[in-house]
C-alpha cells in the first residue's frame, strides 16, 4: 500500500513529473518548503530528482526508517514563483492530484479535538492556499478513527485560566471575545479562500468540527458518519459559525433549532435528506476518492471561471437576488474578456478536448 513520507532533511528535492529508469514506481514525498516525487528501488531503497543539479540523489533510508522517524507534513508550492506553504503541527497536507490539495486534521490520538494550535493552523493553511497558484480545490478530511471530536476540552480549560488572570470583567470579557473572534476567523477561512473546499466527514463530526464544514463549499460523508451540534450540553451557544451557516444550508429553520437545543445526534442518511451533505458513501476509502475525484474535476476546469463562481455564490447567499446580479456583472464584464473564456468556448464550439488553463 503506497503511503506518503517526509523528509526534512532533503529541503532542495523538488519533482519530476514521471520516472526515467525502468522498472521504478514513483510516489509522492514531501519535504518541508518544496516538493518531490520519489520512486522505490530494490530492496526498499528511496531515489528521487534534485531540482539544482537535475541528479538522482539516493536517500539512504529503507521506507520502515522512514516510518519510525519522520512525519508527514505539509510541503509547498513551485519554485518558480508560488506561495511557500509553511509546515503544522495538527494538519497534514498532500498533494494528491494536480492541483488538488488534501487538508487533514491530523491530532489522531486525540480524535481530533480542535486545540488552540490546531484553531490558529487551520486558518494559516487556508489562507495560505487561498494565494497558492498551485491549488485550485482542496479536500478536507480526517485522520484516524473519526473526523472531529470537536473542541480539545483541556485547551478550554487552560482558555478559562488565562480568562481569570483579568480581575475586571471588562478586561476578561475583551480577552475571552478575541479569543472567540480567533476561531471564528479560523472557521470562515474555508469560506474565504478562493478555492472550493470539500469536506469529507467519516464516522464523529462533533461541535466545533459540524462548525467547520459548515463553512465548507461541498460536504459528503461516509455511512457511519454522524453530526452533532454538541455546544448546549456543555453550557454554551455555538459560537463560530453553526447557528449562522446552518439555517440556510439546510433550508428548515424547525430543524436547525431541534439539532441546536436538544443536541440530538443526526445519522448519514438524515443528513443526506436534509441536505447537509451532497453524497453518503459506503466508507471512508471510497468517501476520501469520490472526494478527490470531484476536487479533480473542479480542478481540471478555468480557475478564473470556479474562483469567481464561489466568490458569488457566497456574496449572493446573504444579499438580495438584485444585489447579487449587480455583483456578478461588476465581476463578468472583466471576467469575460480573460483567455479562459475565450478558449474554453472555443473547444466546446468545436468539441475539442478541453483547455490547459494558465495558473492563477
Amino acid at each position: 500500500q503506497k503511503q506518503e513520507y517526509v523528509i526534512i532533511a532533503q529541503p532542495s528535492l523538488w519533482w519530476r513529473s514521471e520516472g526515467e529508469i525502468p522498472g521504478l514506481e514513483w510516489g509522492r514525498l514531501a519535504p518541508v518548503n518544496t516538493r518531490c516525487w520519489w520512486f522505490q528501488g530494490p530492496s526498499n531503497t528511496l531515489l528521487a530528482a534534485s531540482p539544482i543539479t537535475d541528479k538522482r540523489l539516493k536517500i539512504s533510508l529503507t521506507i520502515q526508517e522512514l516510518e519510525n522517524t519522520c512525519r508527514l507534513r505539509m510541503f509547498a508550492s513551485s519554485p518558480e514563483g508560488g506561495s511557500s506553504i509553511g509546515c503544522f503541527q495538527t494538519l497534514a497536507v498532500t498533494v494528491p492530484k494536480p492541483f488538488v490539495y488534501q487538508v487533514e486534521l491530523n491530532r489522531p490520538q486525540k480524535l481530533n479535538a480542535m486545540n488552540n494550535t490546531m484553531w490558529l493552523e487551520i486558518g494559516q493553511c487556508f489562507s495560505e492556499l487561498g494565494d497558492n497558484a498551485e491549488c485550485r480545490a482542496i479536500v478536507l478530511s480526517g485522520s484516524g478513527k473519526i473526523f472531529c471530536a470537536g473542541i480539545d476540552f483541556i485547551n478550554l480549560m487552560e482558555l478559562s485560566k488565562t480568562v481569570v488572570e483579568h480581575e475586571d470583567i471588562a478586561r476578561r470579557s475583551n480577552a475571552l471575545r478575541k479569543q472567540i473572534k480567533r476561531y471564528q476567523d479560523s472557521i470562515t477561512s474555508l469560506e474565504k479562500c478562493p478555492k472550493p473546499v470539500i469536506a469529507a466527514v467519516h464516522s464523529a463530526c462533533i461541535g466545533g468540527g459540524l462548525n467547520l464544514i459548515t463553512a465548507a463549499d461541498i460536504r459528503f460523508c461516509s455511512s457511519d458518519a454522524w453530526f452533532q451540534l454538541k455546544e448546549v450540553e456543555i453550557g454554551m451557544a455555538a459560537d463560530v459559525g453553526a447557528l449562522q451557516r446552518l439555517p440556510k444550508i439546510i433550508g428548515s429553520d424547525s430543524l436547525v433549532r431541534e439539532l441546536s437545543y436538544t443536541a440530538r445526534k443526526m445519522l448519514a442518511p438524515e443528513a443526506k435528506e436534509c441536505g447537509l451533505v451532497s453524497r453518503v458513501y459506503d466508507n471512508k476509502d471510497s468517501l476520501l476518492e469520490g472526494a478527490l475525484n470531484a476536487a479533480t474535476d473542479i480542478a481540471t476546469k478555468s480557475p478564473v471561471a470556479v474562483q469567481l463562481t464561489k466568490r458569488n455564490l457566497v456574496y449572493s447567499r446573504d444579499h438580495t437576488v438584485e444585489d447579487g446580479l449587480e455583483y456578478i456583472a461588476n465581476w463578468n464584464m472583466t471576467m469575460l474578456q480573460s483567455e479562459d473564456f475565450a478558449n474554453a468556448s472555443m473547444a466546446q464550439a468545436t468539441k475539442s478536448p478541453p483547455p490547459n488553463f494558465s495558473k492563477l
